[in-house]
């Protein structure tokens, strides 16, 4: 199972006062300041530079332009972004980088608060186009093209995806076919679904490209390999290639995305990026890793930064999200309730914060988890940590996590939205146009659900490893224990069914499933029952024809793909967990311990169906998780909303959203001393059922 690095310890910060670091004066006051530099975690630094340049309007998205004038500004941004210096720290030192991939994912993922097409096509340009030189080529390879790259003379597309394949890239229609005659490479789309398709510059700024193709020497196909391919010159496409754009989408319309094919292009043999598999003058073949398969795997790992940044950048958005609506529901008032004359502020309705606490636990939760995946992402991109083992476990986790994040980014995103009623719906206040361009981030750097299965293949690969020498009996009793939903977790965990004891007081009976190891078991237990009785369902898959093998395995790939969120989600929580422990501040530690137990008994009560079907809950217990959350945890919490929000540490500059600029409370003021007036002068008009009361 895949497990999340050590998480480094906060930087240190000047500890101040309570009074200076919150609005709260009681002894659960947290200290707001420290804790937002331990969310920015080990490159605060970098994160802290890049939002005080997102603050400048420069790079704001304007609206009511039109699409073509969307596309210039976000290319001039990217201009912007060159000449401050921001956009090279992961390149090498001898180029002018800083060789610092952690700060350089940091940085970029503070772009979406700006505008999420400055973010992504910022990352196209050197996380994709750049990073593939960078990471598939060799010293040749950056010194002839790095440079353009880096200073943008060479806008460039990462020419991956094609329109009849997306996740699936081994099985690409691209091919470049190695001429000895004239020592190049002849690259063709040879059908339409073949066509590079959804790149972003394809449309109209990229002038050189990095395509993948199946490279084929002498007959042989060696399977996806990269190529520098220049596509266009001031006139336009250069001989043989084609493509047209996108046109507008959905979202991040300041990214001019197109589509490209190619027609017998030549490119010199050179060209070939040869990290990993070369062609010399003489049409021969080699790479230092002899299995085609894990040569791919190889290759495509090293491009796994896409992955990592879109999980950081959808946990940015969802903060920005609930700092907007957490802040607007401190300061609405609807409804009078406890007061004939004051309205109540709608985050005093448990409704309200039954809607957005939990979100705001999860997000916590994703943010430490992502901390976990950037120091493990440095590790292997630095050289630190970079063993075979290394990478598999990066490249799982990244498969991991960034699917929670980018679905639980629409999720937040769209229920801030809501919880802000008609205000949330301006476009002002960002929240319809921030879900809109993180739409796709769902299916960027690989559909989420393609993700998942792969997760969920590794964790099998790790379950049959760990019975790798058991004897039929045993694994035919651990199988029908399974089956048979046996209360003993089979890993050593504690039973957790319950009985008829549990008849008795709330309290008593949340009592075994709040504190934190019964949590852990409960979600622990879920994920390794779920892969025990999915490896008992698929172990005679090795034993069939390949076409019934793969009916096996598609008649379970819901499991599979619920197996791995359930692991993604145990994964989170144990992240959030140990980030508890870096907490020296007593109040702060108390309140963030009550947000960890709403992130896991949120989990829990969202699945407690599998837990009363497998006889890990009773039903007696499963309600009084929900009636914990509701009558202990969001009691707790709501006065800790607002702080718990401003220790994101955005600026009015970074949020933009009037209803969250304090606009709300002055208006609110306004009326309440309106009336108040009206009351104190005699002024006020009569309601009409006073007098019916008064007839009776």
């Amino acid at each position: 199972m895949t497990q999340i690095a050590d998480r480094p310890v906060a930087p240190s910060v000047p500890v101040t006062s309570v009074a200076a670091t919150s609005n709260r004066t009681d002894s659960t006051a947290i200290d707001t300041a420290w804790l937002g530099e331990y969310l920015l975690g080990t490159w605060a630094e970098a994160r802290h530079h890049s939002r005080v340049l997102m603050a400048e309007p420069e790079f704001h998205r304007q609206e009511g332009l039109t699409l073509a004038q969307q596309r210039q500004r976000v290319f001039t941004q990217l201009g912007l972004l060159v000449e401050k210096g921001v956009v090279h720290r992961a390149f090498p030192k001898s180029l002018g980088g800083a060789d610092d991939h952690g700060g350089n994912i940091a940085s970029f993922e503070e772009i979406v608060t700006a505008d999420p097409s400055l973010q992504i096509k910022s990352g196209v340009q050197w996380g994709l186009f750049g990073a593939a030189v960078l990471h598939l080529g060799t010293q040749s390879h950056h010194d002839r093209f790095l440079p353009g790259i880096m200073n943008l003379e060479v806008p460039g597309a990462f020419a991956m995806t094609e329109t009849g394949h997306g996740s699936d890239v081994a099985a690409i229609g691209t091919t470049a076919t190695f001429d000895e005659a004239t020592d190049e490479f002849v690259i063709n789309t040879p059908f339409r679904a073949a066509w590079k398709d959804y790149l972003g510059n394809a449309g109209q700024h990229g002038i050189a490209a990095v395509v993948f193709a199946q490279l084929i020497v002498k007959g042989i196909n060696h399977g996806v390999h990269a190529l520098y391919v220049p596509i266009r010159d001031d006139n336009g496409f250069l001989p043989g290639v084609g493509g047209e754009d996108d046109g507008p989408k959905g979202g991040l319309n300041g990214i001019d995305n197109g589509r490209l094919h190619f027609d017998s292009v030549r490119v010199p043999r050179t060209n070939l990026l040869n990290r990993y598999g070369n062609v010399d003058e003489n049409g021969v073949y080699t790479s230092d890793i002899a299995s085609p398969g894990r040569r791919f795997f190889t290759m495509i790992g090293t491009l796994v930064q896409g992955r990592v940044s879109l999980d950081g950048a959808a946990t940015v958005a969802s903060k920005l999200a609930l700092d907007i609506a957490i802040t607007y529901g401190s300061q609405r008032r609807q409804f009078v309730a406890g007061s004939p004359t004051n309205e109540e502020v709608v985050l005093d309705y448990q409704r309200h914060q039954r809607r957005l606490l939990p979100l705001l636990a999860t997000t916590y939760a994703m943010s430490f988890a992502h901390e976990k995946l950037l120091t493990s992402f440095d590790g292997v991109f630095s050289g630190a940590r970079a063993t075979d083992a290394d990478r598999e476990e990066l490249e799982t986790l990244a498969a991991a996590l960034k699917p929670l994040s980018t679905w639980n980014a629409l999720d937040i995103i769209q229920e801030a939205r809501e919880a802000c009623g008609g205000q949330g719906f301006l476009a002002e206040n960002r929240l319809t146009q921030l879900r809109a361009d993180l739409d796709v981030y769902v299916t960027f750097e690989g559909d989420n659900n393609i993700l998942l299965q792969l997760v969920a293949k590794r964790l099998l690969t790790d379950y049959s490893k760990k019975f790798k020498n058991a004897d039929f009996g045993v694994m035919a009793g651990f199988v029908a224990g399974q089956v048979n939903d046996a209360v003993v977790n089979r890993f050593g965990l504690r039973r957790l069914a319950q009985n008829a004891k549990d008849f008795g007081s709330t309290a008593r009976s949340v009592g075994s499933v709040r504190d934190k190891e019964s949590q852990r078991q409960l979600l622990t237990d879920r994920v390794e029952t779920m892969v025990a009785a999915l490896a008992g369902r698929l172990r005679s898959a090795g034993k069939l024809a390949p076409a019934d093998a793969a009916a096996l395995f598609n008649s379970n790939q819901n499991e599979l793909i619920e197996a791995a969120k359930a692991h993604a989600e145990l994964l989170q929580w144990e992240a959030f967990t140990e980030a508890l422990a870096g907490i020296d501040h007593a109040p702060t530690r108390e309140v963030l311990t009550w947000l960890r137990d709403l992130f896991g008994l949120t989990l829990i009560e969202k699945n407690l169906a599998w837990y009363l079907i497998h006889g890990r809950l009773s039903s007696t217990r499963a309600q009084a998780v929900t009636r914990y959350i509701d009558g202990r945890l969001l009691p707790r919490l709501r006065p800790q909303a607002l702080d718990l929000v401003k220790a994101f540490g955005f600026t009015p500059g970074l949020v933009r959203a009037p209803i969250a600029s304090g606009v709300e409370r002055e208006r609110q003021e306004e009326a309440r001393d309106y009336y108040r007036a009206q009351r104190a002068g005699g002024t006020a008009p009569v309601e009409e059922k006073s007098l019916n009361k008064k007839k009776r």
